[in-house]
């Protein structure tokens, strides 16, 4: 345990080269991306690792007039799978920055991530 506190003083003294790696990865974030899907694919949210929304596909057989609360919470799933799965994109991406170390609370804001 003392090696991996002793791994982070390290890489608390080079923190430039840390961030220059963050923003690196970032701008990777920037041109992934993943999918959420909800009603069996009739709603598709296409979102950035950076977790911003670049598409929505709706399917108009699920467009009903009558039951727009439907609509909405295919949306809203959709969305929320796509959003998990950057997030889970951006935690892969701070481990390669950080090597594997424990995420101290607020340094993946100091990093930009």
């Amino acid at each position: 345990m003392v090696t991996g506190f002793g791994d982070l003083l390290g890489m608390m003294r080079d923190l430039g080269a840390v961030k220059k790696k963050a923003q690196e990865i970032q701008e990777e974030l920037a041109r992934q991306t993943v999918e959420g899907s909800a009603g069996g694919g009739m709603v598709v949210a296409t979102v950035t690792g950076r977790q911003e929304l670049v598409g929505l596909k709706i399917d108009p057989e699920v467009v009903d007039r009558e039951d727009v609360g439907l609509l909405e919470d295919l949306v809203k799933a959709a969305v929320g799978q796509a959003m998990a799965k950057a997030r889970d994109l951006q935690r892969e991406a701070a481990a390669k920055v950080l090597g594997g170390l424990p995420i101290p609370p607020g340094l993946m804001g100091m990093l930009g991530m």
